[in-house]
């Protein structure tokens, strides 16, 4: 992959991603998730806390309590864009105009097998029907960016032409969705390109993560020229889900080295709420937020990490809202012991001692084939000193 000029316009001064959250609308669409309003409300907060650029907030056209969130979710004031998902009809885009959005999500499909199957019409009639759209949203004003479904699997020469008729019917960005999430990094890089060249059109990755690449594929885009990212928090969406907010963002910060201008304090507090929210069991290691992530069981890490926590860790726990643990259990050492010991439980151990704890703790963690709890540490402690109180006794005797 030829990523040579790509690579580089995200170093200039000035450059930025901007973050696109649909946890409120492409999240809510996960299978078995509904958000109560107050959930949708207090989700928008903390995005806005977060200071992700634009937050699609939902469907207009739903009505009932999905408008009414929405235009409360206007109401609140926050910094952040508020945008509204719509199908290419102008009457979609007057319920997001009701809400007072200043921002537009237009969406239609561009693969050929959704124009076939599921819209049952003619490319020229999507380009028809998008352009129509476009146009009456910008004519009131609105933020537009046009959504070519499925985009992954259509037609290139197809999906630049649509990207041509939706610049000049002036939106101002495209969504490129990887609907079913079939690319690769280099797929992705060469499709961004090409569009990016051929139409010189703002470009937003909507990645999906049925092969586990989302956060790859969504990089891949923004190196080709990409300067958009939709993303939800935890990853939450439909099917195996969409880019991860936290990943995306630290990922931003730490591997392409921007000075990125988000909150990210608040990543394990917002991550446990979506996750009850949801319904969603956060996984201990899940990237960023996991609170595996932090936990160090193993010696010769745990030995790396007490010396020096970048001997393992990218990054502090601090920065994401969690802690850094030592964990004792059947891969431990007794550096690592004789470290929680005295850090933890104010109780200095001498050499002889942390390897005979060890020793137990080992094999305790064997019989019941997990880590150590501390109440389970001190009961064993208790009993050595203990055991060598009454060995002593028998000695003097």
């Amino acid at each position: 992959m030829d990523n040579s000029l790509g690579r580089e316009w995200f170093k200039q001064e000035g450059a930025k991603i901007n973050i696109v959250d649909t946890t409120l609308r492409d999240g809510e669409q996960t299978a078995g998730v509904v958000f109560a309003n107050a959930e949708k409300i207090r989700i928008a907060r903390f995005l806005d806390s977060i200071g992700v650029d634009q937050i699609e907030a939902g469907i207009p056209v739903m009505g009932g309590f999905e408008k009414e969130c929405i235009k409360k979710i206007v109401d609140l004031g926050l910094k952040a864009s508020i945008m509204a998902w719509n199908r290419a009809v102008i009457s979609d885009i007057k319920e997001s105009l009701c809400c007072g959005v200043d921002a537009v999500a237009i969406s239609i499909s561009t693969s050929d097998i959704h124009i076939e199957h599921k819209l049952r019409t003619t490319r020229q009639d999507v380009l028809n029907r998008m352009r129509q759209a476009c146009e009456f949203a910008k004519d009131n004003g609105l933020y537009v960016s046009v959504n070519a479904e499925d985009a992954s699997r259509s037609d290139p020469e197809f999906l630049t032409e649509f990207a041509l008729v939706a610049k000049h019917a002036g939106a101002d960005r495209l969504r490129f969705c990887d609907t079913v999430g079939i690319l690769t990094p280099n797929t992705t890089y060469r499709y961004i390109k090409t569009l990016i060249d051929a139409v010189g059109i703002n470009i937003e990755m909507h990645t999906h993560n049925d092969f586990g690449m989302a956060t790859a594929n969504a990089l891949a885009g923004i190196y080709a020229g990409a300067n958009y990212v939709g993303v939800t928090i935890n990853g939450l969406g439909e099917r195996a889900g969409n880019a991860c907010l936290q990943e995306m963002i630290m990922v931003l910060k730490y591997l392409l080295k921007m000075n990125v201008p988000y909150n990210t304090t608040i990543f394990r507090e917002v991550a446990e709420y979506v996750a009850r929210a949801s319904g969603r069991i956060l996984p201990v290691n899940k990237p960023i937020v996991g609170r595996n992530i932090f936990f160090h069981e193993s010696g010769i890490h745990g030995d790396g990490v007490l010396k020096n926590p970048l001997t393992y860790e990218v990054f502090a726990p601090e920065e994401v809202g969690l802690e850094r643990q030592i964990v004792i259990g059947k891969h431990s050492g007794s550096a690592a012991v004789a470290s929680k010991f005295k850090h933890e439980y104010g109780i200095q151990l001498t050499k002889e001692e942390a390897e005979e704890l060890l020793a137990r703790a080992r094999q305790l963690a064997i019989d019941l084939k997990r880590s150590l709890f501390d109440k389970e540490l001190m009961y064993i402690y208790e009993d050595y000193i203990r055991g060598r109180g009454e060995q002593c006794g028998q000695n003097n005797s």
